[in-house]
C-alpha cells in the first residue's frame, strides 16, 4: 500500500504525522518505507535518526549542440515549451535550469545536431532505522526540477508491503509528483483561516486525481470549529486530532518523536492508522 502525508501549507505537523505512523507500525512489527519527497527541505532523518549505507545521484538530461551542423534554424528554441534554448545567430545557448528534458529539440533538429547529455540535478540517501527504511531525495541547491527527483525516490522506495511518503507542502507539482498513483492521502491541517484555506485547495487537488483523501487535524484544540463543519459537509473523513499539547513541543525541539517521549499517544496513531486505510477503502 501506498499512503501520501500531504498539507495545503507548511508547518501543520505533515512530517511528525508521518514519521510517528511509520514508528508505531514498526513497533507492532511491521516493515516500513518511508518516503522523504520534500526534496528540497528533507527532514525526516532529523527525527528517524537512521544509518544511511548508500547515496546516489539522480540525474536528467540537457541538449548539448553540434555547432559543426548546427545551422541556426531556429526550430529548437521554437519547440521548447520552457525556453530552455536560445538562438542568436548561429549560436544556441542552453539554459540547463529551465530544461525539463522533454527531448523535442533532439527529436525536430532538422539537421540531428543536438544529442542529450547527463546532468545530475540532486541526490537520493538510503537509510534504516530498525524496521523502517528511510528513502531520501535531496535536490541540488539552485535546481528546480524537483518533480525528477521525487518521481526517482517513488521509484526506488515504493517496492514494499506498506510505503508512506513525506510530501511537499503546497498544492505545485512537486506535490502531484509526490501523491499521484497513491492508495490514499491524508491532509494534515490545523484549526486556523490559514489551514482551512489551503485544506480546501489541497482537497479539490486530490480530488482532480482521484485519489481518496482524509484529513489529521494538529493543534486540535486551538482555534475555531470551521475545520470540522468543512470536513463534514465534504463527507472527509477526520482519522486523528492532535492536541496542542507543550510535551510535543519540547520533544519536536530535541528532534524526538510524540510515541517516543509520550507512549499514551501509541494507540491513539495506531486507531488513526486503521481509520486512514478503512476510509481509503484499503483495510
Amino acid at each position: 500500500m501506498k499512503i501520501a502525508i500531504a498539507s495545503g501549507k507548511g508547518g501543520t505537523g505533515k512530517t511528525t504525522v508521518a514519521v510517528n505512523f511509520a514508528q508505531v507500525l514498526a513497533a507492532a512489527g511491521q516493515e516500513v518505507t518511508l518516503l522523504d519527497c520534500d526534496v528540497e527541505e528533507p527532514n525526516v532523518h532529523l527525527f528517524l535518526h537512521p544509518e544511511f549505507d548508500s547515496v546516489s545521484a539522480v540525474e536528467t538530461t540537457i541538449p548539448q549542440v553540434d555547432e559543426e551542423k548546427c545551422t541556426g534554424c531556429r526550430v529548437c528554441a521554437e519547440v521548447c515549451e520552457y525556453h530552455a534554448l536560445a538562438v542568436l545567430g548561429k549560436n544556441v545557448l542552453v539554459f540547463p535550469e529551465l530544461c525539463h528534458a522533454c527531448g523535442a529539440c533532439v527529436r525536430f533538429c532538422p539537421e540531428e545536431a543536438i544529442v542529450e547529455i547527463p546532468r545530475e540535478i540532486g541526490t537520493i540517501r538510503k537509510g534504516r532505522k530498525g524496521k523502517i527504511r528511510l528513502i531520501e531525495g535531496r535536490l541540488n541547491v539552485g535546481e528546480v526540477m524537483s518533480p525528477a527527483v521525487i518521481e526517482r525516490v517513488k521509484k526506488i522506495g515504493l517496492d514494499g508491503k506498506i510505503g508512506i511518503i513525506d510530501a511537499p507542502p503546497g498544492t505545485s507539482c512537486p506535490v502531484i509528483a509526490a501523491v499521484r498513483d497513491t492508495d490514499g492521502v491524508l491532509l494534515v491541517t490545523e484549526p486556523t483561516p490559514f489551514g482551512l484555506y489551503d485544506l480546501k485547495l489541497a482537497v479539490g487537488m486530490v480530488r482532480l486525481l482521484g485519489i481518496p483523501c482524509a484529513v489529521a487535524i494538529n493543534r486540535s484544540d486551538l482555534g475555531e470549529k470551521e475545520i470540522w463543519r468543512y470536513c463534514a459537509d465534504e463527507r472527509i473523513p477526520i482519522i486523528l486530532e492532535i492536541p496542542n499539547d507543550r510535551r510535543i513541543a519540547e520533544a519536536y525541539s530535541r528532534g524526538r518523536t510524540i510515541i517516543e517521549e509520550l507512549p499514551e499517544y501509541r494507540e491513539k496513531f495506531l486507531q488513526g492508522w486503521q481509520a486512514l486505510l478503512e476510509s481509503c477503502s484499503i483495510a
